[in-house]
This record gives structure tokens, C-alpha cells and sequence, in this order.
């Protein structure tokens, strides 16, 4: 995964400057920048977070908002200390992924890719009265998975849930246990069904299609959206570039949200009303 973001890079070249599904132009509406990879220890985990840390403190100390593409989902939780510290409150958090990854330890190891979550929980970074999992599916180690789970607040729209409720009914219970606190969404693109996203290292079969995907993060318009990550990119075992292309528009959604700022009506194209935009021009 380390190499997933230079893969969303070459993907993101197929696509175009105005988004009509949100009635945007980010480039243009926003100061846009790819500042670079992060330059951290592969063999030393705690001195990578520590960089990760740093580099998105410095990024983001002149008000801007960072997008990052991993790297695995460990990164996620120097990224949300770096957001809860600029937002100066715990951030609500929206978390996309086929698994909790809020488990205790993996061999004995408490910051690896599926506790950081459990970590950001326990160092009061995220507000448990915001925070919820959306897209998680597939087998267990044991109940005391989801009862440590539900004891941190999350709430849980499991991709079975997306399937019988829709889109629309899952973007309002979202916005709802949401509401305007500020907002940290940390999205794995195994979150996606391996049909739509067989590069990753865990993939679960029964997963969101790309298109449910990118209509629930448009359903986000005018949240108080502080900062995103897309994570889990496994160029190896990406085919035909689905992987990477789907990574880049969940980037390029998050960019259009961010140009249409949390001022932003919630209605519109993006929420409830696709497809009138095409229907306008023909």
C-alpha cells in the first residue's frame, strides 16, 4: 500500500476540471496542490507516525485542508490527531471500510492498520457522539469485536444496510449523526466490492459499488469537512487500473466538497437530485 499513492496519481489523469454531479470546478474554485509523498521510517512504526503527524500539522497550520492518499490505514491516526488539533475539539468522523479496524492489538502491536481507531478513541480525538462506520461486512473474530465497538459510540452502517435502506436514507442518517461538528472522513477502498477495487490486501466480497460510493460522499455537501483520506491502494494486485481510478474520484469528490465549503446547501445535484445537471443540458 505504501505504493497506492503514486498509483491514484496516474490514475486521477483521466479526470476533467468541472464536475457536474456537484455542480463544481475544484481547481478552479480552490487553491489546489499535490505537496508531495511524506518521507517516513518504514521499519520504525512509532517514528512514522510521529512524521506523519508533523508533515500534516505543517501542511494545514495556515488554515488549509488536506486530503491524503495512503499508505495503509495506520496513517490514519496521526492525520486525525493533526486534525483534531487544528479543529481544537474531538472531529466527527466518517469511516468507509469492510472492517471496524478498531481492534486492540494485532501480535501484541497496539498501531498497526486495523487499531487506529481504538487508538484515536482512546486519546479523545474523535467525538463518540459523531462517529460512524459505513460499508463494514464480512466475518469477525468474536462479539467482543462489536461490543468494544458500540463501547467507543461508533455507529455501524454495514453495506448490507446501504443495500436495503439506499443512498439517500444512508446520507441522512449520516448528515444527521454528523451534524456541523467538524469533520474528518478516512475512507479504505476496500470499502468497495473486489469487483469494483480488487487492489487492496483484504478484500470482502459484498461491498459497495462505486457508484453508491461517490452518491453517499456528494450527499456530504455543505458538512463542515476538515479533512480526508483514501487508504489501502494495493497497486500489485490492482487490475486495469479499477483500484486507482476509483481512489481518484473519491479524491476528486472530496476536493468538490471542499470548494463548495460548508455553507453549502444541502440540496442540489448532489443530494437527492442526481442527474439533473446532464438533464438540463440535453
Amino acid at each position: 500500500a505504501r505504493f497506492g499513492s503514486g498509483h491514484v496519481r496516474q490514475s486521477s489523469r483521466l479526470l476533467r476540471p468541472y464536475n457536474p454531479a456537484t455542480d463544481t470546478s475544484p481547481f478552479a474554485q480552490a487553491q489546489v496542490v499535490d505537496a508531495g509523498d511524506m518521507a517516513v521510517n518504514p521499519f520504525d512504526i512509532g517514528e512514522a507516525i510521529e512524521a506523519i503527524q508533523q508533515d500534516a500539522t505543517d501542511l494545514t497550520e495556515d488554515g488549509s485542508s488536506l486530503m491524503t492518499i495512503g499508505g495503509d490505514h495506520t496513517i490514519a491516526l496521526p492525520l486525525l490527531r493533526a486534525a483534531s488539533a487544528r479543529a481544537g475539539e474531538p472531529v466527527a468522523l466518517l469511516h468507509f471500510d469492510a472492517h471496524l479496524d478498531t481492534w486492540d492489538t494485532y501480535f501484541g502491536a497496539e498501531y498497526t492498520h486495523g487499531t487506529p481507531f481504538r487508538r484515536a478513541f482512546e486519546e479523545g480525538l474523535i467525538d463518540s457522539s459523531g462517529v460512524c462506520h459505513v460499508g463494514t461486512r464480512g466475518p469477525l473474530y468474536g462479539t467482543q469485536d462489536l461490543e468494544d465497538d458500540a463501547r467507543f459510540g461508533f455507529g455501524v452502517v454495514t453495506s448490507n444496510d446501504v443495500m436495503r435502506m439506499g443512498v439517500d436514507e444512508v446520507v441522512g442518517f449520516l448528515r444527521e449523526r454528523v451534524g456541523d461538528r467538524p469533520l474528518y472522513v478516512s475512507l479504505d477502498i476496500d470499502v468497495l466490492d473486489p469487483a469494483h477495487a480488487p487492489g487492496t490486501g483484504t478484500p470482502e466480497p459484498g461491498g459497495l459499488t462505486s457508484r453508491e460510493l461517490l452518491e453517499i460522499l456528494r450527499g456530504l455537501r455543505g458538512t463542515n469537512l476538515i479533512g480526508a483520506d483514501v487508504v489501502e491502494v494495493a497497486p500489485p494486485y490492482d487490475h486495469a487500473e479499477l483500484t486507482g481510478l476509483a481512489a481518484a474520484n473519491v479524491v476528486y469528490e472530496y476536493m468538490s466538497l471542499l470548494a463548495l465549503g460548508a455553507d453549502a446547501a444541502p440540496g442540489g445535484p448532489a443530494y437527492g437530485e442526481s442527474g439533473t445537471v446532464y438533464g438540463a443540458q440535453r
